[in-house]
């Protein structure tokens, strides 16, 4: 592996690690505090513009640590491996942390705060282009 490469792979890694950590504490807030007064929806909604917020800083943060150029190939790589690590975590708690099946893991990213926080997730990914 080149010495880009490595970069590319280990900046992925820190964005997805940085944002994940951030992501477990406020997704504990919004799941005890807030969706059961609020609902699933409307928690997730008032979530999303943090963890953005979040996101970006460390992306930011991340891109210049880790010096990778401003190409879309290698931005779109550290964010899609950012993206990859951050769905595996959330199908490992999901299934071996918190016993659900992967069906249930699935059809809750159809439901309508299901598909907010992929949509979310997917802008976390993308987001290494923009920066």
């Amino acid at each position: 592996m080149t010495n880009q490469s490595t970069r590319v792979v280990e900046a992925g890694a820190a964005y997805f690690a940085i944002v994940f950590a951030a992501g477990f504490a406020l997704g504990t807030l919004r799941v005890l505090f807030v969706a059961p007064r609020w609902g699933e929806l409307s928690a997730v909604l008032l979530e999303l513009p943090f963890m953005l917020a979040i996101a970006w800083v460390a992306c930011g943060r991340i891109l210049t640590r880790f010096r990778i150029p401003r190409r879309i190939p290698l931005r779109l790589s550290v964010g899609a491996l950012a993206f990859a690590f951050l769905m595996l975590a959330e199908v490992i708690l999901s299934v071996a942390v918190f016993n659900r099946s992967m069906s249930d893991y699935l059809h809750e990213l159809t439901t309508p705060h299901g598909l907010a926080g992929l949509g979310g997730q997917l802008l976390f990914g993308l987001m290494p282009v923009a920066r």
